[in-house]
């Protein structure tokens, strides 16, 4: 509360203006306690991939399916394959064609860094069109 010192009266009049400085202050705090704090809320927010309800896309005659199981086995098609030997069983099913894409389908279970480690020995053989299956959920209305 602000008070006016008036010296002709005995009476102390009040100002009835808000001072607003240090609510602006208050509020800019906030802001940069937000603006911190928002990008680091989105840490724990539970992700739940395996299923999609992207509109279905055209599948080839005979797609080419690399399958990640739960615990870590590659399987191209229905063979297993090491990964070290990733490489070169793509090599004979494609017949050497780099640009054929590949489906790649991952168990519920594999850790998302373990598919980004496959997908990195795809990329590094040369494949580059990697596509992810999903299981295809119910439209919503």
């Amino acid at each position: 509360m602000a008070v006016r010192l008036d010296h002709g009266d005995d009476d102390l009049a009040e100002v009835h203006e808000i001072n607003v400085t240090p609510f602006i202050d208050v509020i800019l705090v906030l802001l940069i306690v937000f603006m911190i704090a928002a990008p680091l809320a989105t840490v724990d927010v539970p992700v739940d991939l395996p299923s999609a309800n992207a509109e279905q896309q055209p599948r080839p005659t005979e797609p080419l399916y690399l399958s990640v199981k739960s615990d870590m086995s590659l399987l191209i098609g229905e063979e297993p394959v090491t990964e070290e030997g990733l490489r070169a069983a793509l090599e004979e099913k494609t017949g050497g064609d780099r640009e054929q894409r590949i489906f790649l389908r991952a168990d519920k279970t594999v850790d998302y860094g373990d598919l980004m480690n496959v997908m990195n020995s795809l990329r590094s053989a040369g494949y580059l069109k990697i596509a992810l299956v999903s299981l295809e959920s119910p439209s919503a209305p």
